[in-house]
């Protein structure tokens, strides 16, 4: 186990808590693969714990014999590299590993409860007219975000949490940090990287005008790559999927 020094009180709770994780906690998300439940400490902390399934077959030797690390050690690692960077995500409690004959098995990582009670998936549903100081805000932080060399491979709804303060500014927590790439983002790459969230056509075209602005990118190109990067991902994704509003092609 590790462990942030500034929870090291509660570290007897936490070496105990994945043998009550499965009849414990508040279901949050998931279910026989990864699964994410929140618990009370018992000093009173709201804690987020995410338990990654055990790799199986090659997979296992992976990341058992540390060729790649395990998704948890990157959660545990990365969010240290986000806030040294200015920007937010929960703080980081504690990782464990379970082991087995050497063999990896679930592995925890525990982190802060984040207070921002809002996630992107509304945005599917959105009315005209009720999100264009959002698309605003968010498409600044996003070309802030790539401008910093940061890239959250896993830029969906869910996993980008938010909230807009009394003096009307959004606020952003990225959640789910496993996948993040560090280094340049290229045009492409940043306008690719807006695909797999929720919104209208309308919605896209708005986050593209800002991210446009922000990054000092023609609008009209910028609006092209990201409609362009949408439609690819929802004509593929739609096949196998389905989601709960009428996604525009």
């Amino acid at each position: 186990m590790k462990i942030n020094p500034k929870y090291t009180h509660l570290q007897a709770w936490l070496e105990a808590l994945p043998a009550r994780f499965e009849a414990e906690g508040e279901h949050v998300y998931g279910g026989k693969r990864n699964l994410i439940k929140k618990f009370t400490a018992p000093d009173g902390t709201i804690l987020n714990v995410k338990r990654y399934c055990r790799p199986a077959h090659i997979n296992l030797l992976i990341y058992s014999l540390g060729i790649r690390k395990p998704k948890g050690q990157r959660a545990w690692k990365y969010p240290r590299l986000l806030r040294e960077a200015g920007f937010e995500t929960p703080e980081p409690v504690a990782y464990i590993e379970e082991r087995h004959m050497g063999l990896l098995g679930y592995s925890y990582f525990i982190s802060l409860q984040c207070p921002y009670p809002n996630d992107m998936y509304q945005f599917g549903r959105a009315k005209k007219g009720s999100y264009e100081d959002f698309c605003s805000a968010f498409a600044r932080y996003t070309a802030r975000l790539h401008n910093a060399g940061i890239m959250h491979l896993d830029y969906s709804p869910g996993n980008i949490l938010w909230d807009r303060l009394p003096d009307g500014k959004f606020v952003f927590s990225l959640v789910d940090i496993n996948r993040l790439r560090f280094g340049t983002v290229s045009k492409q790459q940043g306008c690719a990287n807006f695909a797999r969230l929720w919104g209208s056509i309308r919605f896209f075209m708005l986050l593209g005008r800002g991210y446009a602005t922000a990054r000092g990118y023609d609008v009209n190109e910028t609006e092209r790559l990201i409609l362009s990067a949408r439609r690819k991902f929802w004509t593929k994704y739609l096949k196998k999927h389905s989601v709960s509003y009428r996604v525009e092609l």
